[in-house]
């Protein structure tokens, strides 16, 4: 079937696919797909979620925060609070001072009155769980008696996070008091606490190492308020890469700080739940201080967050046909895209040709798609594939307005996709290689403009004497791929760079 060019750029101009970022996304909740850590979440069997940029974290974490928690409560008894929302908050930074200073067990004593923070905002001083506390008033007394002893101020009034972030620096600074001494003799100076107590900085084994006493109380205070109302209360805390500087010693303390507050803080009532980038959760285990405690977290951690190939045409099928415009167009049934897979892969073929390009040894149009998204270790993440769709669908709509005579086929052209791909790789390029990496882009640039696969010799000439070292890291992230073939490592950069570094097909 055919559709007038003129309907084709109507339709376009009202299609609206959500946003690949999450915290912007007004299709999150109608177009969700629930995937097997969506599932191991819901039923609460993990706390820890890693996944790459894009993968769909922080849209697992909106889900819960935002559309979810009437459902938890009615449904699974379960009070659901939450912190560092927003992306890229500055409050956090305006802090960078303060935090430089922490020492990892300050971290955790830190993280502690965050925790205790988030309880007190979104479950104790909430209208919405004043019924279930009509019961609690000994034990929410206890925790007010708990909170005072530990220094923390009852404020009746809602706290900002600039408030929560004041007010957890000034609980640190009266449980940690320290004073610098120098005594006689060549000694030199050493800090003790008000008790007249050496202040060690190194750490000890994070297996040696229990909450803060202060911040055990209120734990348990806490507890006691959750079992006399029949409640569970999950911590969720999510966006943990834009708070501190990237891949600086502080990020690396305050993350091991917030993991082991993690293991410390949770128990049947209470859970915290963290939503964190795979590559900053390698970067923490592989650094010179390491995480000897992973193990006791790993027991609750869901599996890196990745999509099937069904999964994804799910996510751009109801997207897609979440507008009435196109679904109009052509004649689809939304309620039979939810029940039959096979329908979904019919509609998603009524707006794509099925194959990108002609010839009898060509992929489906999906498999091509998926293919351009793909990194070095196999990621496709839902963001890389609706970016690449929606620079289709402007360049779609530019096509069609600039000559609306005649008719198509499909409302997507090849010519779209392939622009499409090409703007997601220079995108990728400047977003993600140099952004997210600096510390490797010097070795990155040296194959622009250069090929696609390289054998040992090869990388020896553009990354030097030391290319092993380098290359580990490249391939960790996505960037290179190695595979064997003769008697030889081949190295191979994805489809999903390739535009973005103007790099030329064959082997160096």
């Amino acid at each position: 079937m055919s559709y007038s060019k003129s309907a084709i750029a109507a339709t376009l101009q009202q299609i609206d696919l959500g946003q690949s970022v999450a915290e912007a996304d007004n299709l999150l909740e109608e177009a969700r797909i629930e995937t097997s850590a969506f599932a191991d979440i819901l039923h609460d069997r993990v706390d820890l979620v890693p996944g790459t940029k894009g993968s769909g974290k922080s849209a697992l974490f909106r889900m819960f925060v935002d559309f979810l928690p009437n459902y938890l409560l009615e449904q699974r008894k379960v009070v659901v609070a939450h912190g560092v929302q927003a992306p890229g908050d500055p409050v956090f930074h305006a802090y960078t001072d303060q935090f430089e200073k922490l020492t990892d067990d300050e971290f955790v004593s830190f993280w502690s009155i965050y925790l205790v923070s988030l309880a007190h905002e979104h479950f104790i001083k909430s209208e919405k769980y004043t019924h279930f506390l009509r019961e609690a008033g000994s034990e929410i007394q206890a925790f007010r008696k708990a909170c005072e002893r530990a220094r923390i101020p009852e404020i009746e009034a809602r706290k900002s996070l600039r408030d929560v972030l004041n007010w957890t620096f000034n609980v640190l600074r009266q449980w940690r008091p320290k004073l610098k001494v120098t005594p006689p003799g060549d000694v030199g100076e050493f800090e003790v606490d008000l008790f007249g107590q050496p202040v060690t900085r190194q750490a000890e084994s994070a297996e040696d190492k229990e909450l803060p006493k202060y911040a055990h109380e209120v734990k348990d205070a806490l507890e006691a308020v959750l079992t006399k109302c029949n409640l569970s209360l999950w911590l969720m805390v999510d966006r943990l890469d834009e708070v501190f500087p990237r891949r600086s010693d502080v990020e690396q303390r305050a993350l091991r700080g917030l993991l082991r507050a993690m293991r410390y803080f949770s128990s049947s009532r209470v859970r915290v739940k963290i939503f964190l980038r795979d590559d900053m959760l390698e970067h923490l285990v592989t650094s010179e201080d390491g995480f000897t405690a992973l193990t006791h977290v790993a027991v609750r951690q869901a599996d890196p967050l990745k999509w099937s190939e069904e999964q994804l045409l799910t996510l751009l099928v109801k997207r897609l046909f979440a507008n009435d415009a196109l679904t109009s167009l052509l004649n689809v049934n939304r309620e039979q895209i939810a029940a039959s897979a096979a329908y979904r892969h019919d509609c998603f073929y009524k707006v794509f040709p099925k194959t990108v390009f002609k010839g009898s040894n060509q992929s489906n149009t999906l498999r091509w798609i998926l293919s351009r998204c793909e990194d070095a270790r196999g990621v496709v993440t839902p963001r890389d594939v609706l970016d690449l769709v929606l620079r289709a669908i402007q360049h779609e709509q530019t096509l069609c307005m600039g000559d609306t005579d005649g008719s198509n086929d499909y409302i997507l052209s090849s010519a779209s996709l392939v622009y499409g791909y090409e703007e997601l790789s220079k995108k990728k390029r400047v977003t993600y290689l140099q952004a997210e990496f600096p510390h490797l882009w010097e070795f990155i640039q040296r194959f622009v403009g250069g090929k696609t696969e390289y054998d040992e010799d090869a990388l020896v000439e553009v990354l030097g004497s030391d290319w092993k070292n380098t290359v580990d890291k490249l391939v960790a992230v996505g960037f290179l791929s190695k595979w064997r073939k003769s008697d030889s490592d081949v190295y191979s950069i994805p489809f999903l760079y390739r535009p973005g570094l103007d790099l030329i097909r064959g082997r160096a």
